[in-house]
């Protein structure tokens, strides 16, 4: 079993044996804290979306944001523990995941990829809820 800055445990199960550095599971101890990221596209603060068209810039600009986010409570993107990513095309899925190789060298945490028919704007692609322990 290996964990994520020390904090949570990777669980895995024999029936459903994922890949490594691939995970299915985190258990995290009582009195963690854990940070709850709603659906995050690619706006900057003007409510622009960032990147129109491109799926990679989109995905950075949404884990900067969560990164961001993390490191004002005392943490980074190695303290996710959890990934929902909404994908308006199935063509940008191997860029998101080379993204998200990418930016959690420790091995990504586990993640649902889900494709739909359409976000809140149509240029925007991706959108990731993210769920993270912080210590």
């Amino acid at each position: 079993m290996s964990s994520r800055r020390g904090i949570s445990t990777v669980l895995q199960s024999d029936t459903i044996r994922m890949p490594t550095p691939l995970t299915t599971a985190y258990s995290v101890p009582p009195g963690t804290r854990i940070v709850f990221f709603s659906g995050l596209t690619a706006k900057d603060s003007d409510s622009q979306t960032v990147a129109k068209g491109d799926a990679t810039g989109q995905t950075e600009h949404i884990l900067n944001a969560i990164d961001e986010t993390l490191r004002q409570a005392g943490g980074s993107l190695d303290d996710v523990i959890k990934l929902t990513i909404y994908l308006q095309k199935r063509e940008d899925a191997p860029a998101v995941g080379q993204v998200r190789a990418r930016r959690f060298v420790t091995g990504p945490p586990p993640a649902s990829t889900m494709i739909i028919a359409q976000l809140m704007s149509d240029d925007q692609l991706v959108e990731i809820e993210a769920v993270a322990a912080l210590s």
